[in-house]
């Protein structure tokens, strides 16, 4: 999966815990209408629309829930396992700096 795939998943699942647009950008650091148009692109490239959208609401399509539903705990592990790989590189840094101290 290349990063822009990855980014267009992402920003379709904040838009899709919050069902509001302007939010999901500013939780991503967004402009409200980069994020737009970022979730216009996944849309064309699945070739089906993900939500309903009006000038007062948001919400999922049956295509967007089924995504929902099967992304959220696809990223969260991905999240998990990012955050476990980080933890790792802390604790063999502190590792090396407490073997580096003795030696000296």
């Amino acid at each position: 999966m290349k990063g822009a795939e990855y980014a267009q998943l992402e920003a379709f699942l904040a838009v899709a815990e919050r069902c509001n647009f302007r939010r999901a950008a500013a939780h991503l650091g967004l402009a409200p209408s980069t994020l737009s148009q970022t979730v216009s692109n996944l849309e064309d490239r699945l070739g089906v629309q993900l939500f309903n959208r009006t000038t007062r609401s948001v919400s999922l399509t049956g295509a967007g829930e089924q995504l929902r539903a099967q992304l959220q705990p696809l990223l969260a592990e991905l999240e998990r396992a990012v955050e476990a790989v980080a933890d790792m590189a802390v604790s063999y840094t502190h590792l090396r700096a407490h073997e580096t101290s003795l030696h000296l």
